[in-house]
Protein backbone atom coordinates (compact mmCIF):
# COMPACT_ATOMS: atom_id res chain seq x y z
CA UNK A 1 0.00 0.00 0.00
CA UNK A 2 1.34 3.43 -0.93
CA UNK A 3 1.08 6.91 0.51
CA UNK A 4 1.72 10.55 -0.39
CA UNK A 5 3.58 11.32 2.86
CA UNK A 6 5.72 9.05 5.01
CA UNK A 7 8.12 9.50 7.93
CA UNK A 8 10.15 7.03 9.97
CA UNK A 9 11.65 7.12 13.46
CA UNK A 10 15.04 7.06 11.72
CA UNK A 11 14.34 10.54 10.39
CA UNK A 12 13.62 9.61 6.81
CA UNK A 13 10.78 11.59 5.21
CA UNK A 14 9.27 11.40 1.74
CA UNK A 15 6.28 13.14 0.21
CA UNK A 16 5.00 13.71 -3.28
CA UNK A 17 2.49 15.54 -5.43
CA UNK A 18 1.12 14.70 -8.84
CA UNK A 19 1.98 16.95 -11.78
CA UNK A 20 -0.99 18.65 -13.44
CA UNK A 21 -1.18 17.31 -16.99
CA UNK A 22 -3.81 16.79 -19.64
CA UNK A 23 -3.24 13.08 -20.26
CA UNK A 24 -2.24 10.32 -17.85
CA UNK A 25 -1.41 6.64 -18.33
CA UNK A 26 -4.05 4.32 -16.80
CA UNK A 27 -1.52 1.46 -16.63
CA UNK A 28 1.18 3.53 -14.91
CA UNK A 29 2.88 2.32 -11.72
CA UNK A 30 1.54 3.75 -8.47
CA UNK A 31 3.33 6.94 -7.45
CA UNK A 32 2.32 6.26 -3.87
CA UNK A 33 4.85 3.41 -3.75
CA UNK A 34 7.78 5.83 -3.99
CA UNK A 35 7.70 7.29 -0.44
CA UNK A 36 7.38 3.79 1.02
CA UNK A 37 10.29 2.49 -1.05
CA UNK A 38 12.47 5.34 0.18
CA UNK A 39 11.66 4.69 3.83
CA UNK A 40 12.45 1.00 3.39
CA UNK A 41 15.73 1.81 1.67
CA UNK A 42 19.02 2.57 3.41
CA UNK A 43 20.16 4.82 0.55
CA UNK A 44 20.76 8.52 1.05
CA UNK A 45 18.26 10.82 -0.75
CA UNK A 46 20.57 11.60 -3.69
CA UNK A 47 21.49 7.94 -4.16
CA UNK A 48 17.85 6.84 -4.01
CA UNK A 49 16.88 9.55 -6.51
CA UNK A 50 19.56 8.33 -8.92
CA UNK A 51 18.18 4.80 -8.65
CA UNK A 52 14.84 6.00 -10.06
CA UNK A 53 16.29 7.11 -13.39
CA UNK A 54 15.70 3.84 -15.21
CA UNK A 55 12.02 3.51 -14.30
CA UNK A 56 10.75 7.06 -13.73
CA UNK A 57 8.92 7.00 -17.07
CA UNK A 58 6.70 4.16 -15.85
CA UNK A 59 4.91 6.62 -13.53
CA UNK A 60 2.52 9.45 -14.28
CA UNK A 61 3.91 12.89 -13.52
CA UNK A 62 5.23 13.33 -9.99
CA UNK A 63 7.22 15.65 -7.76
CA UNK A 64 9.00 13.76 -4.99
CA UNK A 65 10.83 15.14 -1.97
CA UNK A 66 13.33 12.86 -0.21
CA UNK A 67 14.63 13.87 3.20
CA UNK A 68 17.13 12.46 5.65
CA UNK A 69 16.86 14.64 8.77
CA UNK A 70 19.91 13.14 10.47
CA UNK A 71 22.25 14.07 7.61
CA UNK A 72 20.30 17.27 6.87
CA UNK A 73 19.85 16.21 3.26
CA UNK A 74 16.84 17.01 1.06
CA UNK A 75 16.52 16.13 -2.62
CA UNK A 76 13.79 17.05 -5.12
CA UNK A 77 12.92 14.61 -7.91
CA UNK A 78 10.54 15.04 -10.84
CA UNK A 79 9.88 12.94 -13.93
CA UNK A 80 8.43 15.85 -15.89
CA UNK A 81 8.56 17.33 -18.52
CA UNK A 82 7.73 14.06 -20.23
CA UNK A 83 10.43 12.69 -22.50
CA UNK A 84 13.27 14.48 -20.71
CA UNK A 85 15.78 13.22 -18.17
CA UNK A 86 14.40 13.28 -14.63
CA UNK A 87 15.17 16.28 -12.46
CA UNK A 88 17.31 15.61 -9.39
CA UNK A 89 18.18 18.65 -7.27
CA UNK A 90 19.65 19.19 -3.82
CA UNK A 91 17.28 21.50 -1.92
CA UNK A 92 18.87 24.40 -0.07
CA UNK A 93 17.84 25.29 3.51
CA UNK A 94 14.93 27.71 3.75
CA UNK A 95 11.26 27.93 2.86
CA UNK A 96 10.10 26.09 -0.25
CA UNK A 97 6.65 25.41 -1.71
CA UNK A 98 5.63 22.41 -3.80
CA UNK A 99 2.28 22.21 -5.60
CA UNK A 100 1.48 20.43 -8.88
CA UNK A 101 4.28 21.95 -10.91
CA UNK A 102 8.02 22.27 -10.36
CA UNK A 103 9.40 23.08 -6.91
CA UNK A 104 8.92 26.77 -6.09
CA UNK A 105 6.92 27.44 -9.27
CA UNK A 106 5.17 30.84 -9.08
CA UNK A 107 1.64 29.45 -9.22
CA UNK A 108 -1.08 31.43 -7.46
CA UNK A 109 -1.58 28.86 -4.71
CA UNK A 110 2.16 28.48 -4.15
CA UNK A 111 2.82 32.20 -3.80
CA UNK A 112 -0.22 32.66 -1.59
CA UNK A 113 0.74 29.75 0.64
CA UNK A 114 4.33 30.99 1.00
CA UNK A 115 3.25 34.49 1.99
CA UNK A 116 0.58 33.29 4.40
CA UNK A 117 2.91 30.78 6.04
CA UNK A 118 5.61 33.41 6.55
CA UNK A 119 3.10 35.79 8.13
CA UNK A 120 1.74 33.22 10.56
CA UNK A 121 5.15 31.88 11.57
CA UNK A 122 6.42 35.43 12.15
CA UNK A 123 3.66 35.93 14.71
CA UNK A 124 5.25 33.32 16.97
CA UNK A 125 8.77 34.72 16.87
CA UNK A 126 11.02 32.35 18.85
CA UNK A 127 8.03 30.66 20.48
CA UNK A 128 6.38 27.35 19.68
CA UNK A 129 4.47 27.46 16.40
CA UNK A 130 0.75 26.79 16.76
CA UNK A 131 0.51 24.01 14.19
CA UNK A 132 -3.25 23.59 14.45
CA UNK A 133 -3.82 27.30 13.91
CA UNK A 134 -1.42 27.46 10.97
CA UNK A 135 -3.17 24.52 9.30
CA UNK A 136 -6.56 26.15 9.83
CA UNK A 137 -5.52 29.59 8.59
CA UNK A 138 -3.12 28.65 5.79
CA UNK A 139 -4.35 25.35 4.36
CA UNK A 140 -8.08 26.18 4.36
CA UNK A 141 -7.62 29.15 2.00
CA UNK A 142 -10.21 28.97 -0.81
CA UNK A 143 -9.14 32.10 -2.75
CA UNK A 144 -8.76 31.21 -6.43
CA UNK A 145 -6.41 32.63 -9.04
CA UNK A 146 -7.24 35.28 -11.58
CA UNK A 147 -8.11 33.35 -14.74
CA UNK A 148 -5.44 35.22 -16.67
CA UNK A 149 -2.80 33.62 -14.42
CA UNK A 150 -3.80 29.99 -14.95
CA UNK A 151 -1.14 27.65 -16.43
CA UNK A 152 -3.38 26.64 -19.36
CA UNK A 153 -2.59 22.95 -19.25
CA UNK A 154 -6.13 21.61 -18.85
CA UNK A 155 -9.55 23.22 -19.30
CA UNK A 156 -9.74 26.78 -17.87
CA UNK A 157 -12.72 25.92 -15.64
CA UNK A 158 -10.96 22.90 -14.14
CA UNK A 159 -7.73 24.81 -13.56
CA UNK A 160 -9.66 27.65 -11.95
CA UNK A 161 -11.32 25.24 -9.51
CA UNK A 162 -7.93 23.73 -8.62
CA UNK A 163 -6.15 27.06 -8.23
CA UNK A 164 -6.89 27.60 -4.53
CA UNK A 165 -4.92 26.03 -1.68
CA UNK A 166 -8.03 24.26 -0.37
CA UNK A 167 -9.95 22.60 -3.21
CA UNK A 168 -13.62 21.63 -3.19
CA UNK A 169 -15.35 21.07 -6.52
CA UNK A 170 -18.78 19.65 -7.28
CA UNK A 171 -18.58 17.15 -10.15
CA UNK A 172 -21.09 14.69 -11.71
CA UNK A 173 -19.34 11.95 -9.72
CA UNK A 174 -19.50 13.83 -6.42
CA UNK A 175 -17.25 16.23 -4.57
CA UNK A 176 -13.60 16.37 -5.66
CA UNK A 177 -10.98 18.12 -3.59
CA UNK A 178 -8.81 18.32 -0.51
CA UNK A 179 -9.17 15.33 1.79
CA UNK A 180 -6.31 15.94 4.18
CA UNK A 181 -4.07 18.70 5.53
CA UNK A 182 -1.07 17.74 7.64
CA UNK A 183 1.99 19.13 9.38
CA UNK A 184 5.13 17.33 10.50
CA UNK A 185 7.25 19.16 13.08
CA UNK A 186 10.65 18.02 14.35
CA UNK A 187 12.58 19.62 17.22
CA UNK A 188 16.37 19.54 17.51
CA UNK A 189 15.92 17.14 20.45
CA UNK A 190 14.40 14.58 18.08
CA UNK A 191 10.85 15.02 19.37
CA UNK A 192 8.52 14.84 16.39
CA UNK A 193 4.79 15.32 15.94
CA UNK A 194 2.50 14.58 13.02
CA UNK A 195 -0.80 16.47 13.03
CA UNK A 196 -3.49 15.79 10.43
CA UNK A 197 -6.99 17.03 9.69
CA UNK A 198 -8.72 14.60 7.35
CA UNK A 199 -12.09 13.90 5.76
CA UNK A 200 -13.70 10.64 6.81
CA UNK A 201 -17.25 9.69 5.83
CA UNK A 202 -18.11 13.33 5.05
CA UNK A 203 -16.83 14.50 8.47
CA UNK A 204 -13.60 16.35 9.27
CA UNK A 205 -11.56 14.62 11.97
CA UNK A 206 -8.09 15.14 13.40
CA UNK A 207 -5.37 13.08 14.97
CA UNK A 208 -1.86 13.53 16.35
CA UNK A 209 1.03 11.08 16.41
CA UNK A 210 3.98 11.94 18.66
CA UNK A 211 7.24 10.03 18.27
CA UNK A 212 11.00 10.39 18.63
CA UNK A 213 13.64 10.47 15.93
CA UNK A 214 16.95 9.13 17.16
CA UNK A 215 20.53 10.26 16.44
CA UNK A 216 19.76 13.91 15.76
CA UNK A 217 22.69 16.21 16.48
Amino acid sequence: MGTWLACSTQGRVAFLTNVLELHTLPEAKSRGDLPVLFLKSSKQPKEFAESLKSEAHYYNGFNLMLVDIESKSMVYVSNRPKGQAITIEEVAPGLHVLSNDKLDSPWHKSLRLELSFKEHVAKYGEGEIGVKEVIEKVMKDRVKADKSLLPRICSPDWEFNLSSIFVEVETPLGVYGTRSSAALTVRSSGEASFYEVYLDDAKWKEHVIDFHIGKLK
